[in-house]
């Protein structure tokens, strides 16, 4: 599946992303306020934090995605949302501890990783959309972090939210998200880069850490 050759608005997919990731929020809805009898404020809380989530991928699709959609990747979002809003509800429904300053830690980690995914972005189409740096690779603002910097802040938030959960079998998400990102997503992006740009790539490659700032 080629995700970055073409450039094509997409609508039918990309409103199928946004259906779909309604359905599976209202479904973790039912988990957390009508299944759990106890309503507990950390149910609240992981909520309020998953429409964050939410309305960052409607931004993401229809203002940040400029590349084609193809229906297999409109069909497996909606699967790792899934993992995300009903794994973390179901995890949560175990959990009888009180929220305490552990979980404002969680959600400060969670807001971080959000503003590191979310403005990373904002600033390489800032950048891209001034007629000077056509061609060019962007390599400014936080991408001089790490190459892909978007996904260490969705890594940041999904660990965020499996630390909120406070129950450590939730963490096998954020594993799971690492395992796809590191050895499937990102060498499928890496060759389309070393491609497109040649030498460009190949510098900041050899200067620049590949996922997480000042480790990897």
């Amino acid at each position: 599946m080629n995700l970055y050759r073409k450039k094509e608005q997409s609508r039918l997919q990309k409103w199928t992303v946004i259906g779909l990731e309604t359905l599976i929020l209202f479904l973790a809805a039912w988990l957390l306020f009508f299944v759990d009898e106890q309503l507990s404020l950390r149910n609240f809380l992981l909520f309020g934090l998953f429409l964050i989530v939410y309305g960052r991928m409607y931004v993401t699709i229809f203002y940040l995605l400029k590349r084609k959609m193809p229906w297999q990747e409109a069909m497996t979002i909606p699967v790792a949302f899934s993992l995300y809003y009903i794994g973390f509800s179901i995890f949560t429904l175990i959990t009888d501890k009180p929220v305490d300053l552990l979980d404002i830690g969680s959600i400060l980690l969670f807001l971080i990783g959000s503003f590191i995914n979310t403005y990373s972005e904002i600033q390489r189409d800032r950048w891209k959309r001034e007629p000077a740096h056509k061609g060019g690779l962007y390599t400014e603002g936080l991408f001089t972090y790490a190459m892909h910097i978007n996904y260490f802040g969705d890594l940041v938030w999904v660990t965020a939210l499996a630390l909120f959960t406070r129950s450590t079998g939730a963490l096998i998400i954020p594993i799971i998200l690492f395992c796809f990102l590191a050895w499937y997503n990102i060498p499928i992006l890496d060759t389309y880069l070393a491609d497109k740009y040649g030498e460009q790539f190949k510098r900041y490659k050899q200067s620049t850490n590949k996922l997480i700032p000042f480790l990897y």
